[in-house]
């Protein structure tokens, strides 16, 4: 392309990142505050909630940003209580695996549980809140919340290296996981992805292209700590490698 075509071409992406980002915080007070109601009704309505919000996001993020996406191995995800092990390169994977699984209980930081509203929908949602800190008293209330959420049948979802990681980045996965595996007694099912390339850590730029999520074969219960953990870093790492290997990343 010649120089001001790519120059365009790069004022372009900047105004449509920044107005994503202006129209999301648009939504995400609409949603907030228009789904109270559910919130005060069932427990079952909350899910509802959730997925209202997350549909909004990523109907933002595909025709805003053009960013869309793509599953493969599907096939790798049982129904019922699972864990489920996701990459975390951008904040895209919060947006849309919320839809992809349907009605999951999230791993999140603690804190966030103090965000006026917003800690109150997570707790209505059942959401497991983790404490960096690890001590034993959190991790005992982060058990028992998984517990709850596996005796409903809801896959559980966690970012094992705990916060997002750029693309081809060494990761340094935390114990919550295998807490959660060994506790449970429920398959893990490690997921890879780039969505980096398209939408990277803490960045404002994001561009229009097509994320791949690749759910992996299940590691079963009954890995002793080491050898779970082990065993999920190295399915994760391997096959995120290989994804960004396949879009040219490093090339």
């Amino acid at each position: 392309l010649r120089p001001d075509r790519r120059r365009a071409g790069g004022r372009m992406i900047m105004l449509r990142s920044i107005l994503f980002d202006l129209l999301l915080w648009i939504w995400t007070a609409i949603a907030v505050l228009g789904f109270v109601p559910l919130l005060l009704g069932p427990v079952r309505w909350a899910p509802i909630a959730q997925n209202g919000w997350a549909a909004g996001g990523e109907w933002l993020v595909r025709h805003i940003l053009g960013i869309t996406w793509r599953e493969r191995g599907r096939e790798n995800l049982p129904d019922g209580a699972v864990i489920v092990a996701c990459k975390h390169q951008s904040a895209y994977e919060t947006i849309v695996m919320q839809l992809l699984l349907r009605d999951p209980a999230i791993v999140m930081k603690r804190e966030l549980l103090n965000i006026p509203l917003y800690g109150w929908y997570s707790r209505r949602m059942g959401m497991i809140p983790i404490d960096r800190r690890a001590s034993s008293t959190a991790m005992r209330k982060m058990l028992r919340a998984a517990e709850a959420a596996a005796a409903q049948g809801r896959p559980i979802l966690i970012f094992p290296e705990g916060t997002r990681s750029a693309p081809g980045a060494a990761a340094r996965y935390l114990p919550g996981v295998a807490g959660l595996y060994r506790h449970l007694g429920v398959p893990v099912v490690p997921v890879a992805l780039d969505s980096g390339l398209l939408w990277g850590r803490n960045a404002l730029r994001k561009h229009a292209g097509t994320v791949t999520i690749q759910y992996l074969p299940p590691i079963m219960p009954g890995l002793d700590r080491r050898a779970f953990m082990a065993e999920l870093e190295e399915r994760i790492e391997s096959a995120t490698a290989a994804l960004l290997a396949e879009s040219g990343f490093g090339g």
